[in-house]
C-alpha cells in the first residue's frame, strides 16, 4: 500500500471518529489567586466541538485517497 492509501485509512478513521465523539474535551488548570506566597489553582472542563461537515468531508477524502491510492497507473 503506498502512501495516499494509507492517508485514506487515516483520514477515514478520523472522520469516523469525529462523527462518533462529536467532540474533544479537555482539562486545564488556570491560577485563581495568587497573592504572594498563597496559590490557589482550579481545574477547568473545556470542550473544543467537532462539526459534522467535518468528520463528512474527512471520511469522503478519505474514501478519494483509499481509491486513487489502489488505481495502478499503466
Amino acid at each position: 500500500m503506498n502512501g495516499r492509501g494509507i492517508a485514506g485509512m487515516i483520514l477515514i478513521v478520523l472522520g469516523v471518529a469525529g462523527l462518533l465523539y462529536g467532540g474533544i474535551t479537555y482539562t486545564s488548570r488556570e491560577t485563581v489567586l495568587d497573592i504572594g506566597p498563597i496559590h490557589a489553582t482550579a481545574d477547568r472542563q473545556r470542550t473544543v466541538f467537532i462539526p459534522p461537515l467535518l468528520g463528512i468531508v474527512a471520511v469522503a477524502g478519505g474514501a478519494m485517497l483509499l481509491l486513487a491510492g489502489g488505481r495502478s497507473r499503466a
